[in-house]
């Protein structure tokens, strides 16, 4: 069982930068495939990114990408997400989430066993 727990978010102009993080319980932190969502008022929760269990793979959707950087310490169990260039429409609440690499697309809102409460991100433009 893995339990997750996001902070850093906040609210920004629009240009500036956040880093968002997401602290896991759990021996097995290191084993599972680590994702970040978003959902704004009224939309659907929506993939940002994902990283692999050793790092050697990110992912990221065409929205974000070449501003968010994924990262992850395992040692630390803690799974990052560094938010630059920010834009008001990346406003949302944004979620980790844990999945077993095996499991489903790392794309996939169902493919992810454990969800972490969210932490608001507001951009003012």
């Amino acid at each position: 069982q893995v339990q997750l727990v996001e902070s850093g978010g906040g609210l920004v102009q629009a240009g500036g930068s956040l880093r968002l993080s997401c602290a896991a319980s759990g021996r097995t932190f290191s084993s599972y495939t680590m994702g970040w969502f978003r959902q704004a008022p009224g939309k659907e929760r929506e993939f940002v990114g994902a990283i692999t269990w050793g790092s050697d793979s990110t992912n990221y959707a065409d929205s974000v990408k070449g501003r968010f950087t994924i990262s992850r310490d395992n040692a630390k169990n803690t799974a990052y997400l560094q938010m630059n260039s920010l834009k008001p429409e990346d406003t949302a609440v944004y979620y980790c989430a844990a999945k077993s690499p095996w499991i489903g697309s790392y794309l996939l809102v169902r493919a992810y066993e454990h969800w972490g409460q969210g932490t608001q991100v507001t951009v003012s433009s």
